[in-house]
């Protein structure tokens, strides 16, 4: 969705919105982060790859597991509806929690780049602003344009304070409350 024209939209109306959507093409994944409704690609295998790998990563922290695709509300001013690619909780965080979760006790969210127009703008841009006003403690972005990790940490509320960006192969800290040294080398050898 290219269009920059939107019109208000509540963000009860857009979890109604996803809902249908969803039963009417199991492969259509929306989110409405500040203001605007965007359609998220579906996954290809890569993108499969790097989040299991981060799965077997994250299993090791005890009481913890990465959810793939728990739907989040971002309660900034918009009232933003995300959809990470993986979110680390306690294990039973999101129980009753329904499709769209509060942010409350979430340790990280993961986004992996997808090839599409729109990835610039929402995972680069849209995305860490929405996490940080939302005081989520790190963000990790994979990105698979520029070989690059990201690790947004310190949300002051309105953008993270600290950005540490290391080329695929180095290792990078994911800091409290995650508190892990992650090992970038595989990423070398499935994003070309």
């Amino acid at each position: 969705m290219t269009d920059e024209r939107h019109s208000v939209l509540s963000q009860e109306q857009f979890e109604e919105l996803a809902h249908l959507g969803a039963r009417v093409d199991e492969s259509l994944r929306l989110e409405f982060i500040n203001g605007r409704i965007g359609e998220k690609a579906v996954p290809d295998g890569v993108h499969g790859r790097i989040i299991v790998w981060l799965i077997q990563i994250c299993s090791s922290l005890p009481g913890m597991w990465l959810f793939g695709d728990q739907g989040l509300r971002i309660e900034t001013y918009r009232k933003s509806n995300a959809r990470p690619d993986g979110v680390l909780a306690p294990i039973d965080h999101f129980i009753g929690a329904g499709e769209w979760a509060s942010v409350d006790g979430v340790r990280m969210v993961v986004e992996v780049t997808s090839r599409d127009s729109d990835t610039h703008r929402r995972d680069r841009q849209d995305k860490p602003r929405a996490y940080a006003e939302s005081g989520i403690p790190v963000f990790l972005l994979i990105d698979r344009d520029t070989h690059e990790v990201k690790v947004h940490s310190q949300p002051d509320g309105v953008r993270y304070e600290t950005v540490v960006t290391v080329p695929f192969g180095k290792t990078v800290t994911l800091p409290d409350p995650v508190g892990i040294d992650l090992d970038t080398e595989p990423l070398k050898d499935w994003v070309h």
